[in-house]
């Protein structure tokens, strides 16, 4: 069942506190064949009441916080990289290469928004990797593809450290190894993983409530649901120092739209391994999002971390999970998408679709800030070092659970523009949802954050600065 009810209940959340949750339904928001707009409900509807359930206890209140949902706001935040403007200049969601094309067999979506990935594409398919050659465009991209299989290329550009993956329908992916053991998980994963002490917070007083202040996040994620939640956590009065490798700079529009809230600094985790001790040894909160167990030679892995740091929360997203002949391997929203029939789902038989807004990453991420809140809450009370982990692929399941199979599209070749974008919701005005404000990076417009409670933030107490401008410690 796709509603806050089943949500709330894989967050381990009392169910009594549903009573605190209202919801304005507004019809056709974030339009899609699958149930996209109840997913983003559920997903916002559960962060916020984790927020007013921490907030309650940390301020001494004798009842939760109301919450409300507003499908307006959650439709504006789950096309948020959309509506951030940068000045007026429109923002850049996808790179020329990144998209759906045609192979002999069907189709393949390809990702190839940072130069690296962009290289080691068109290097698995024997391409010049050089920006200014015309051999790296999208019509020699797209000649070459047309000759081959797509599962042959996604296994190919796999190898070559790239990401591509074949269009699969609801049933081939159901087939599949990876779903089985995708399956067999819970939505939410949640472990406990060391005896430590009950958490002891500070006294909160004023307003607004910020249930997450005073508790230190250390941010390694990218790309996009786990920025998301770090937003959000910072947005709740959490504060979050953003870390990321010199040499794997942020896309600019994204870094714009995922830093409300956060301060940014670049450390080598390599080199600077004292930097990266002093910021675990008072750390409260750890947030991962990279390949899993790309960061676990670096002491990053969730045992090590909480022998180090004992009473750590430890977060962790990703696209596959970390389980799965799989479970090693990068993805990001568009390419779970591809992979899980969703595409196929929200396509048409001459070509393959796509949902009205990067719900995966999204919903993930609102889901993933919401398992931070309720560690935090039950640390509260028994304590203990808590894991927290979601997958974009079980996300998928979630939303595609009740889709019939009988109306699965098999992504054929046809003609037609086969890299449907939907920009969102052309019958309902955002406005109301957004915001201005001026920023190191210009004057911005943004979407203001959805999570709403009783006495809670409306906005971000700071807007995004410049990426990497922060020292590497806290404040």
């Amino acid at each position: 069942m796709i509603d806050i009810k089943f949500a709330w209940s894989e967050l381990g959340g009392d169910p009594a506190l549903l009573t605190r949750v209202s919801t304005v339904v507004r019809e056709g928001t974030l339009p899609s064949r699958l149930p996209v707009r109840q997913l983003a409900r559920a997903c916002v509807g559960a962060c916020a009441l984790a927020a007013a359930e921490l907030g309650a206890r940390r301020a001494g209140l004798r009842e939760t916080p109301g919450v409300r949902v507003d499908d307006g706001a959650v439709a504006a935040a789950f096309v948020s990289e959309r509506q951030t403007l940068v000045g007026e200049r429109a923002p850049v969601v996808f790179a020329p290469l990144s998209r759906f094309w045609r192979t002999s067999d069907g189709w393949v979506r390809t990702h190839a928004n940072y130069p690296h990935h962009r290289e080691r594409l068109l290097r698995a398919l024997g391409l010049p990797a050089d920006a200014d050659s015309a051999d790296s465009r999208p019509a020699a991209v797209e000649a070459v593809l047309a000759s081959r299989r797509a599962r042959d290329v996604e296994e190919a550009v796999y190898a070559a450290g790239g990401l591509a993956v074949a269009l699969r329908t609801p049933q081939q992916w159901a087939a599949h190894e990876q779903a089985a053991a995708i399956a067999s998980r819970p939505l939410v994963e949640r472990a406990r993983l060391d005896g430590a002490r009950v958490r002891a917070f500070a006294p909160m007083d004023g307003g607004p409530l910020l249930p997450a202040a005073g508790v230190r996040v250390l941010d390694l994620t990218r790309v996009l649901a786990g920025p998301v939640a770090t937003r959000t956590l910072a947005l709740l009065g959490a504060d979050v120092l953003r870390v990321d490798a010199p040499g794997l700079p942020e896309l600019p529009d994204q870094h714009a739209d995922t830093g409300f809230g956060k301060r940014s600094a670049l450390l080598d985790l390599t080199a600077d391994r004292r930097a990266l001790d002093e910021l675990l040894a008072t750390a409260d909160v750890v947030v991962t999002g990279y390949r899993p167990g790309a960061l676990d030679r670096f002491g990053l892995s969730p045992e090590a971390l909480a022998e180090r740091r004992p009473g750590v929360v430890v977060a962790q997203v990703s696209a596959w999970g970390a389980y799965g002949p799989w479970g090693d391997r990068r993805g990001f929203d568009s390419l779970v998408q591809a992979a899980t029939g969703i595409a196929a789902l929200e396509g048409t038989p001459g070509q393959p679709g796509a949902l009205p807004a990067q719900a995966l990453d999204h919903g993930s991420g609102y889901l993933l800030a919401a398992g931070v809140l309720r560690a935090l809450t039950e640390q509260s009370a028994d304590g203990g070092a808590r894991l927290v982990r979601l997958a974009l692929a079980r996300t998928a399941a979630w939303l595609t659970e009740d889709a019939s199979a009988g109306d699965a599209r098999t992504g054929a070749k046809g003609d037609g523009e086969p890299d449907v974008r939907r920009t969102g919701d052309d019958r309902l005005d955002l406005t109301p949802w957004l915001a201005r404000t001026d920023s190191p990076l210009g004057r911005l417009r943004y979407a203001l954050p959805p999570v709403r409670f009783d006495g809670g933030p409306t906005d971000w107490a700071r807007p995004p600065g410049r990426w990497g401008a922060d020292p590497a410690r806290w404040r």
